[in-house]
């Protein structure tokens, strides 16, 4: 065992390492894109409306946003390996639950259990600032990182592959509960065993109220278009979150120990990679759903090429998966030389370049393909500056929750890309043809190159000197 020139230990596989997280980063993303294609199957063969189906995703998502920052926490104050450990436990009793249930309130339970996939991210970042020199870091965590993208894509294709012609639509979740076990296994087995870099303990009133909060928001972001924005269950619970999350702030200013520092939030160095990482949501799902629906629409309405789940998958998104895996180390690199900030914004300008391609040509399969390309560069490109953004801006102590409240603001930004483009292509749905029009696309490609635009204008603003860390912080 090595030591670096703090003086801590090193971890004598550095690559081992990196590919087990990085297994752990793509086993949590699949489970995410796993189930999207596969809700029309889910209604039909549970018996269940499209609206009931649709809870497969919000009750996942719900999950993710009361756990992941606990499970960030827990990992800064107890130590990473064991939390990690129970994270990949619940995530495969879900996926086994999910494998052998046909009760769509038991198929709920097992997407809850799977929403703490959404800790491994934070954890995974935690135990590279540890284990790696800072020679080695923004690579390893741009690795990891840009699975977060990659995982998406490896879930839709295996949807794509597993559920043709009306197969079972619980088909895809043994890939699931493989990667699952192999992760948990080679977890075991090499995430060495460390004192935990962060002490005192879980401010769980806090991590409540702040449930409650994300709760309240994320709720009717991912159902008010089936509820209707203006009703009184949409009103009502954007209220309640209006009121409730600035009183988490409040609360945690009181807390000797809160479970996140109210200084880390206000910080602009962190503000900006977490507003970043919200838009980048946005147009990840924006683009995933856009082209899925695009490509799937037969000819006859005016456009796109009548293709099936599995053409839309394999031949339009797994392109720019490959190109995630080929980039991520890359662009690890490009972040040591060149910075995180301006590769973030080199990435959002591909952003606007794709979705702009998309607005104006998608006549053939390779201008499609070309435009998500590009689009899923910038995101694998966001994805790995981000957590370098945010290691940077905060103590070792907090590298855990403060990941945890950047994967929040992701998920967030998901939801948000998922409703927008589902509101708009329903709003845009012709009458005559029951497909929407060619314009809903260019709407919702225009939005995209919006969120794109806007990620690059943000990180032209901010502090962007050396990290500041305090001894202590008096909120």
């Amino acid at each position: 065992m090595s030591r670096g020139a703090d003086g801590e230990q090193r971890h004598p596989r550095p690559v081992l390492l990196v590919a087990v997280l990085a297994l752990g980063t793509t086993a949590l993303s699949l489970m995410q894109s796993l189930v999207v294609p596969l809700l029309p199957a889910i209604g039909e063969q549970l018996g269940v409306s499209a609206n009931a189906a649709g809870w497969v995703l919000t009750a996942n998502l719900l999950a993710a946003a009361v756990a992941t920052p606990v499970l960030g926490r827990l990992g800064d104050t107890w130590g990473e390996r064991p939390v990690a450990l129970g994270v990949l436990v619940a995530m495969s009793v879900g996926t086994l639950l999910s494998l052998v249930t046909a009760s769509l309130p038991l198929l709920l339970v097992a997407r809850v259990l799977q929403g703490a996939s959404y800790g491994l991210f934070p954890l995974a970042i935690s135990v590279l600032r540890r284990e790696l020199p800072a020679a080695r870091l923004d690579v390893a965590m741009s690795v990891v990182s840009s699975t977060l993208a990659v995982g998406g894509v490896v879930g839709l294709v295996a949807a794509g592959v597993l559920t043709q012609d009306g197969a079972d639509y619980r088909r895809p979740f043994w890939i699931g509960l493989g990667v699952c076990l192999v992760t948990l296994v080679l977890t075991a087995v090499v995430l060495p065993r460390r004192p935990a870099a962060g002490s005192g303990r879980v401010d769980w009133a806090g991590a409540a109220v702040l449930a409650a909060g994300l709760v309240l928001l994320l709720l009717p972001v991912s159902q008010g278009n089936t509820w209707g924005w203006t009703s009184p269950a949409t009103l009502v619970c954007l209220a309640g979150a209006a009121l409730v999350l600035p009183g988490w702030v409040l609360l945690q200013r009181r807390t000797a120990q809160p479970l996140v520092r109210p200084g880390l939030l206000a910080d602009p160095r962190v503000v900006v990679p977490n507003v970043a990482g919200l838009l980048t949501g946005v147009g990840l799902f924006a683009s995933f759903l856009v082209v899925l629906q695009f490509v799937q629409t037969p000819a006859a309405a005016g456009y796109g090429f009548g293709a099936t789940v599995l053409e839309a998958a394999v031949v339009y998104l797994l392109p720019g998966g490959v190109a995630g895996v080929l980039l991520g180390p890359v662009a690890g690199r490009v972040v040591a030389r060149l910075g995180a900030r301006t590769t973030l914004r080199a990435g959002a300008v591909c952003g606007v370049a794709g979705f702009l391609l998309f607005a104006v040509l998608r006549d053939t399969p390779a201008q499609v393909v070309a435009a998500g390309l590009l689009t899923q560069v910038w995101v694998t490109v966001a994805y790995a500056a981000l957590p370098a953004l945010v290691v940077a801006a905060v103590r070792p102590a907090e590298t855990g929750v403060a990941n945890a409240v950047n994967s929040i603001a992701r998920s967030v930004g998901q939801a948000v890309g998922s409703t927008v483009t589902v509101a708009v292509l329903a709003a845009g749905t012709a009458a005559a043809t029951g497909f929407p029009t060619a314009g809903a696309f260019t709407a919702v490609a225009l939005v995209g190159a919006g969120s794109a635009a806007a990620v690059a204008l943000v990180t032209l603003t901010g502090r962007r000197g050396p990290a500041r860390v305090p001894a202590a912080d008096a909120g």
